[in-house]
C-alpha cells in the first residue's frame, strides 16, 4: 500500500500540514495565490487529499477536482466556505472547533 499524499494551500496557520506529517502523509505545500500550474507541479494530479487552509483562494477547490475525481476536499479554516464550491467539498472544519490532530486521524484513518 502506498503512502497517503496531501498537498497542502495555504499558509497552515494551526498547523494541519504538520498534523498530517506526524501521521506519515506526504505533504506538499502551495504557498501565495495557487494557479492550476502551482498545483499540478505539487502533485495534485495524483493526491489523496487538497487541504486548503485559506478560504480566499476556494477557486482552487474546481480546478482540483477538475484535474483528480478521486481526491478528497478539505477546508479546514475559520471562514465560511464560499457556496460555490459547497458541492465539490468533502469536508469544511473549523480550527476553533476541533484541533487538527483529531482532523488527520479522520482523514487517515
Amino acid at each position: 500500500m502506498s503512502a497517503t499524499t496531501a498537498v497542502v494551500a495555504g499558509d497552515d496557520e494551526d498547523g494541519i500540514g504538520a498534523a498530517l506529517e506526524n501521521a506519515g502523509v506526504d505533504v506538499t505545500r502551495v504557498m501565495g495565490v495557487v494557479s492550476r500550474p502551482q498545483l499540478e507541479e505539487a502533485g495534485v494530479v495524483e493526491a489523496d487529499l487538497y487541504v486548503l487552509t485559506d478560504v480566499g483562494q476556494a477557486t482552487t477547490i474546481p480546478i482540483v477536482c477538475d484535474l483528480n475525481d478521486a481526491v478528497r476536499t478539505v477546508v479546514y479554516a475559520n471562514r465560511t466556505v464560499p457556496e460555490f464550491v459547497k458541492g465539490q467539498l468533502d469536508i469544511a472544519i473549523d480550527p476553533q472547533l476541533m484541533d487538527a490532530d483529531i482532523v488527520v486521524e479522520e482523514l487517515v484513518d
